[in-house]
C-alpha cells in the first residue's frame, strides 16, 4: 500500500483518542462483554501467565479472574488514563498495568496466552505480521493467540478502510478511524508468523471474529 502509514504517529492519535474516552469507555463496552467473554471460555484449564494487548479499563478480565483466580495477567495498553481504571478494579493485584505502544513495549516471555478484544485493527497487513510474530515469540511452546475484533467484509472493504484513513486522519470530522482487516487476511498473517491450528469463530456481532492461533 502507498503512504505506509507512520505507527508512532497512529499509536499518539489513539492514546489522544482513548485517554478523552477513558471515563465512558465501559458504558460502551459492556454490550461486548459476550464477545469478551468467550475469549476466557476459549482459554484451556489451568491458564495462568497470560497477556491482555489494548486491556484498556480491563472488561474482559472479570470472566478471567473468575474462572482462573490464579492468574496472573499483564496488561498493556496506549492510554494511561485507561489503565488508571484498571487500577481501580477488585483483581488490580493481579494484574501488571503497562503503558505503551505495542510495537515498542517489551513483551515478556513463556506466556499461556495472548488475548485482546476490540484492539488490534489499527495496523496495515506488514505491520500487523511484525506484531503476530512479536506475539508468538513471547508464547511459551502450546501458548495461545486469541484476538476477537473488529473485521472487514472482504478484501475491497479493507482496502477502502486504508483508503479512508489516509483520506480523513487528523480530521475533526473524524478523530478515530478503524482499519480492520479482511478474515482471510488475518488468518494468512497468523500463519505466516508461524501459527498453527487457525480458526476462525463467528461472535455475537456481525463484523467481529475469534481468531485464535496455537504456538
Amino acid at each position: 500500500m502507498n503512504e505506509h502509514m507512520n505507527l508512532t504517529e497512529r499509536a499518539i492519535d489513539m492514546r489522544v483518542f482513548f485517554d478523552r474516552k477513558a471515563d465512558g469507555y465501559d458504558d460502551v463496552h459492556r454490550s461486548f462483554m459476550e464477545t469478551k467473554t468467550a475469549l476466557t471460555e476459549a482459554l484451556p484449564d489451568g491458564t495462568r501467565r497470560v497477556l491482555d494487548l489494548g486491556g484498556g479499563t480491563g472488561l474482559e478480565l472479570f470472566p478471567l479472574f473468575e474462572r482462573f483466580p490464579d492468574a496472573v495477567v499483564t496488561v498493556i495498553d496506549v492510554s494511561e488514563k485507561m489503565l488508571d481504571a484498571l487500577r481501580r478494579r477488585p483483581f488490580a493485584d493481579r494484574v501488571r498495568p503497562v503503558p505503551g505502544d505495542f510495537f515498542e513495549v517489551d513483551f515478556d516471555s513463556d506466556y499461556d496466552a495472548v488475548i485482546s478484544t476490540s484492539a488490534l485493527h489499527h495496523f496495515e497487513p506488514d505491520d500487523k505480521l511484525i506484531l503476530w510474530r512479536k506475539i508468538y515469540g513471547c508464547l511459551r511452546p502450546g501458548g495461545l493467540f486469541l484476538n476477537a475484533d473488529k473485521i472487514s467484509a472482504d478484501r475491497q472493504a479493507e482496502t477502502d478502510a486504508f483508503a479512508f484513513y489516509r483520506k480523513n486522519k487528523g480530521s475533526e470530522n473524524y478523530p478515530h478511524i478503524d482499519t480492520p482487516l479482511a478474515p482471510s487476511t488475518e488468518v494468512r498473517l497468523l500463519e505466516d508468523a508461524g501459527f498453527r491450528n487457525v480458526t476462525v469463530t463467528l461472535t455475537d456481532r456481525d463484523n467481529y471474529r475469534l481468531f485464535r492461533g496455537e504456538k
